[in-house]
């Protein structure tokens, strides 16, 4: 399993934003220039980018058509059914994973903890964790971020048990990191092998 990040979002400009953007496939341009402000072509655009570049670097794949979008969202190569990769994307970087074993990611910019979400998607012990944390929004990214990697890894999209989702997938391997001085949390999840 093989962590990419770019964390140069924020100087890209206008002009490479162009040129990114004329590379990718039809349907993911599409996608890209969907999005109204140029911020959320760049996260879109750049995390494929990244993908591109993980899987020729990790696994020789150059071409990869034809890219298929599971049910919920989640992403494979029907060339490569023992390839899983999973990309994530927020304003301060985007990322990818990619492994020969099921994979979920998700980056996510600290800030956002807002104690109506909070109560919504934290179990009673996670919310209390949160609330006495010295830094509630750093540890509220942490647990989102744990959450959607589990939700991404599976595959089977937003589960109706949020506030239970780390205890009913305890046999997924979490590995998450705080990266304070760029703005984000970031983690992988992976199954257990044991």
């Amino acid at each position: 399993m093989k962590v990419f990040i770019n964390e140069q979002l924020d100087i890209i400009t206008p002009d490479e934003l162009r040129r990114a953007i004329a590379k990718l496939p039809d349907w993911r341009r599409e996608k890209a220039l969907r999005f109204k402000h140029e911020q959320g072509q760049k996260e879109c655009a750049f995390a494929y980018l990244l993908l591109q570049e993980a899987l020729s670097e990790v696994y020789d794949i150059s071409d990869l058509n034809p890219f298929t979008i599971g049910e919920h969202g989640k992403p494979a190569l029907a060339q490569h059914p023992t390839i899983h990769f999973n990309m994530s994307h927020c304003r301060h970087a985007v990322a990818c994973v990619v492994s020969d074993h099921p994979v979920g990611i998700d980056i996510e910019r600290i800030g956002r903890y807002k104690e109506a979400l909070a109560r919504h998607v934290l179990n009673e012990q996670e919310f209390a964790q949160v609330a006495n944390a010295p830094n509630p929004d750093i540890e509220f990214a942490r647990f989102w971020t744990q959450k959607e990697a589990i939700v991404k890894l599976t595959g089977r999209g937003i589960d109706d048990d949020l506030k239970n989702l780390l205890f009913k997938y305890n046999n997924v391997l979490l590995h998450t990191e705080e990266h304070l001085d760029k703005g984000y949390v970031l983690t992988v999840a992976s199954m257990n092998a044991h």
